[in-house]
């Protein structure tokens, strides 16, 4: 007959499943390109600089945490969160790495090669002055993720036609671009081809998956 601590002792061990199976660097980045949309493993192992059997294996351990779902289309297998919880446990995380270690603090302060940033207290604010019109709202992450989700009133800008595109903007507002989230560097690299160009512009440094 099992015991209390039995008993306590199982249901530990099924939520570190979790934390077991996001262990691990790769994995977390996975999650966050899954947060833009669903993709195929040869697309995720592109994205993340992985090898296709590095990338089926560690989607495998997601999959086997119900983390992740996949379904085959034609010829290939697409992988997509399971639910939008799973974004929200991938911000959450991050948030308190960002909270608690003083390394992380600091790496991003490195990375943050544009000092230019949208700064508000609630996402509110941005939402009102894009349907308003007063700001200018671009989405500079691939068409495809675009179309899986996007902030209310966004444009879609894909960072590689970005500077095609430039004479569909208007000068006389500000610009503010977003990407995949804070770890992503489109986003920055879009606000230093604006600004070079004339325009005002900021980084925003939220994605879709902080809007949740």
């Amino acid at each position: 007959m099992k015991t209390n601590r039995d008993i306590k002792n199982a249901l530990y061990e099924q939520v570190a499943r979790i934390a077991k199976s996001a262990a691990s660097p790769k994995r977390l980045e996975l999650i966050e390109l899954l947060c833009q949309a669903p993709k195929a493993v040869e697309v995720l192992a592109r994205e993340a600089n992985i090898s296709m059997k590095l990338a089926s294996a560690h989607l495998k351990e997601l999959k086997a945490t119900r983390l992740v779902e996949a379904e085959r289309q034609g010829k290939n297998i697409i992988y997509r969160l399971a639910s939008d919880d799973v974004a929200r446990f991938w911000v959450q995380i991050r948030l308190l790495a960002e909270d608690r270690l003083f390394e992380l603090q600091e790496a991003m302060r490195e990375m943050r090669t544009v000092s230019h940033e949208w700064v508000s207290k609630n996402h509110d604010e941005l939402l009102k002055k894009a349907k308003s019109g007063e700001v200018v709202v671009i989405d500079v992450r691939p068409g495809n993720e675009f179309e899986a989700g996007h902030l209310p009133f966004a444009l879609s800008m894909p960072l590689a036609e970005l500077k095609d595109r430039l004479s569909h903007l208007p000068k006389d507002r500000t610009i503010v671009a977003y990407c995949r989230g804070p770890f992503c560097l489109m986003s920055a690299d879009a606000v230093k081809l604006l600004r070079a160009e004339g325009f005002k512009a900021l980084q925003l440094r939220d994605g879709v998956a902080e809007w949740l």
